[in-house]
């Protein structure tokens, strides 16, 4: 019987990249996440899951040396055309301990995703940097923008997808297809939730929502509340018939007139979660954690390429990870 792929993830955040992973068949043995309101997050979902409530420069790699995959999401403010785009000066850049994580465990691949920021012409030299760095550890190095639409999420959110592989391994990796025509438009995936409370318009604000949404935003720490972002992503949600400057605690009523606002489940649905996946209840932070995520179908399409990479096995296939370490 073949074991499961083992995977250690940092900046897990509310658990986007993790599920996406976890349906694509790996076994997470640890989840690293600073702030502790994800942190409950993550447990309330998922109890199985090793949830290490603590800061990455504190994560030391080496008790999971041989896992097979090292995923994360490296906080984005550095790189994002919303923030200041100081990039390595940025004292929120984590690919530095990313690097150090790589080499102190030693996966037999590498996922990391940030935003489309990260490949602007100001930071090719630093872009170039991290990856001679992971190349200097042993690794082939891929990139390549993904655009969550092409995966079956209602939105554009186009993010970078970066990926290592281990030069002892005998599969060669490439990316996941894209399926332009995969995505519903906004009306098909909320109708049932814009109607739940049986509002009279419903199928008229559906019929008229007939596009993807733009890019959800959630805002930062210390920035941004629960809304759907500055004036530009406010029109582009105006066009669709949704209200953008403010999030609702429920549907629409019966007699409801005017745009509706979302619901932090519908946000997550946009980003495409699971229903059953849960946010707590405090709305500001629940959309900060949604509009933050990275969406799990896109998770998921580039986990199961980096997994049918690994299943040719390498030079030494033998794991430093026993299965007994795993949290199933």
């Amino acid at each position: 019987m073949q074991s499961p792929l083992t995977c250690v993830e940092i900046c897990a955040g509310a658990g986007g990249q993790a599920l996406g992973l976890a349906m694509a068949g790996f076994v997470h043995v640890a989840l690293v996440e600073y702030e502790a309101d994800y942190c409950k997050v993550l447990k309330e979902n998922r109890p199985e899951w090793n949830v290490i409530c603590a800061d990455v420069h504190e994560f030391d790699g080496h008790p999971y040396k041989g896992v097979d995959l090292l995923a994360g999401g490296v906080p984005c403010p550095p790189f994002s055309v919303a923030g200041k785009q100081l990039g390595q000066n940025d004292e929120r850049d984590l690919f530095p301990e990313a690097i150090r994580l790589i080499q102190e465990i030693k996966p037999r691949a590498v996922m990391l995703e940030n935003v489309r920021g990260f490949l602007d012409p100001s930071f090719e030299t630093y872009r170039n940097q991290i990856f001679q760095s992971i190349k200097d550890l042993g690794y082939v190095t891929h990139i390549k923008l993904l655009n969550a639409s092409n995966f079956g999420v209602p939105q554009l959110r186009p993010r970078v997808v970066i990926i290592g592989i281990r030069k002892d391994q005998f599969g060669a990796f490439s990316y996941p297809e894209d399926k332009p025509s995969s995505a519903k438009t906004v009306g098909e995936t909320l109708y049932d939730l814009m109607s739940e409370n049986k509002w009279a318009g419903a199928k008229q604000w559906a019929a008229q929502a007939d596009s993807i949404a733009p890019t959800l935003v959630g805002g930062s720490k210390k920035h941004g509340g629960p809304d759907l972002g500055p004036t530009r992503a406010r029109n582009a949600w105006a066009e669709l018939g949704v209200d953008g400057r403010g999030i609702a605690d429920t549907a629409p009523m019966p007699e409801f007139e005017g745009m509706p606002r979302l619901t932090s489940r519908m946000m997550a649905r946009i980003q495409g979660f699971p229903d059953t996946w849960t946010f707590g209840k405090r709305k500001t932070i629940a959309c900060r954690m949604i509009g933050n995520a990275f969406p799990p179908p896109v998770a998921q399409a580039v986990g199961e390429k980096i997994k049918e990479c690994l299943a040719y096995g390498c030079a030494d296939s033998e794991s430093e990870i026993p299965l007994s370490r795993a949290v199933i």
